[in-house]
């Protein structure tokens, strides 16, 4: 079906010109036809005769129309060449010459009337005004002139009343059938909507449980292993054990303060209360305290750099960050008693290598931990690998491309 068209700046309607050349073209042959019917009259070629008194009838020769009133029949026409620009001033031309040559109204007259009155509506930029008019008009028709329809054979009265109810039922039918299909875009809408919400939930729940992981698993390992170290020593290197317990409480203060921080992000206080406990996300500048907390775990490490150390944005850095955290988390979980060590590989990409010469696999398949770290460093291009050595022990490897850091 055809957009409407929009009303220009200056109050016509915008149309193509293929729709005007088919409305001048529909207007110039009404107006031909309706001059033509009023003019034939007078060029009848018999006699007609009107009986004048008892001795005989007296030859008549229908009178020409006048000029005024061959205008005025144009004018039932005519303006329907500028229905479509001017649908409001068409009708009100129209229906003021159908007016004014009331008593040569056609068939041809009666639809320019109807197509004029549906175009005002149709087309008009004031819609309520051009409503008003064409009530208005039929109203002033209906009263003042009663024999302005024009006479229909009986045998047309079917056509004229079924013609008008198709015309209807087919108007009905194509507005229920874009009211259907809006209501199932609509409800395609809602239901696309509600999947993106639910991936987004997903994927939103899936970093919260990486997050927790990371800060969890890695903190409390660390705990595990100092509270068994001050068991064991308890009774026989008091200071040894304190130190221990100092070692689990710090690494505990560190677990809490993660955790509200992450918490915090979910959750904010209103106001800005609470601001205090929120602390920023570590990254690569935080990794000495790391390597510090988990050599007083028990579990030596040799950290080591090579390259041009170079400030990375706070999302590669926390990557990067938990990429060591999550290592030397399973080196203390599943290595035995071992040695480790980091390496940070400075140059076009950032190459982590965190390895152990442990007896465990302190890796194994791709377990929750590691494959959070996979997806983390996949935004950022980088990939991460993870076996064992050949001399024994386990090796886990991230490369991140500096130039794909965001």
């Amino acid at each position: 079906m055809a957009a409407r068209p929009r009303p220009g700046d200056n109050g016509a309607v915008n149309t193509s010109r293929p729709a005007w050349v088919i409305d001048v073209a529909i207007a110039v042959a009404a107006t031909v036809a309706s001059v033509a019917a009023a003019i034939a009259p007078t060029r009848h070629s018999g006699p007609v005769y009107a009986i004048a008194g008892p001795h005989g009838g007296i030859l008549i020769q229908p009178p020409a129309p006048s000029g005024w009133l061959l205008l005025a029949i144009a004018l039932t026409t005519a303006p329907l060449a500028f229905r479509r620009r001017y649908p409001a001033t068409a009708f009100a031309v129209i229906f003021a010459a159908v007016l004014a040559a009331h008593n040569h109204v056609t068939t041809i007259t009666f639809g320019a009337v109807i197509l004029a009155a549906y175009s005002a509506v149709l087309y008009s930029r004031f819609r309520w005004a051009a409503l008003l008019a064409v009530g208005a008009g039929a109203v002033i028709a209906t009263a003042g002139f009663p024999d302005t329809t024009p006479p229909v054979p009986a045998r047309f009265t079917a056509l004229l009343v079924l013609a008008p109810v198709a015309a209807i039922a087919i108007v009905m039918r194509g507005w229920r059938q874009r009211a259907g299909d809006s209501a199932e875009r609509l409800l395609r809408a809602e239901a696309e909507h509600e999947a993106q919400t639910r991936r987004a939930v997903e994927a939103e729940r899936a970093r919260i449980a990486g997050e927790l992981h990371d800060v969890v698993t890695h903190n409390v390992s660390v705990m595990v292993v100092q509270a068994g170290a001050a068991r064991k020593v308890l009774a026989i290197s008091p200071g040894d054990a304190e130190e221990a317990l100092l070692a689990v409480e710090a690494s505990g203060r560190t677990a809490m303060a993660e955790l509200r921080s992450l918490l915090g992000l979910l959750s904010p206080a209103a106001d800005g209360a609470g601001d205090e406990a929120l602390r920023p996300q570590p990254g690569l500048e935080e990794l000495h305290a790391l390597i510090g907390r988990v050599s007083a775990a028990g579990l030596p490490v040799e950290f080591r750099v090579s390259g041009v150390p170079r400030p990375l944005p706070p999302g590669a850095g926390l990557t990067a960050y938990r990429v060591v955290q999550e290592a030397l988390t399973n080196v203390l979980r599943h290595a035995g008693q071992a040695r480790a060590a980091v390496c940070l590989d400075w140059g076009a990409e950032l190459v982590i290598t965190v390895s152990d010469d442990g007896t465990g696999a302190s890796g194994g398949p791709l377990g929750r931990g590691l494959l959070g770290l996979r997806e983390r460093l996949s935004i950022y291009g980088g990939e991460i690998d993870a076996g064992s050595r050949p001399a024994g022990g386990w090796q886990l490897r991230a490369v991140m491309p500096l130039e794909h850091a965001p």
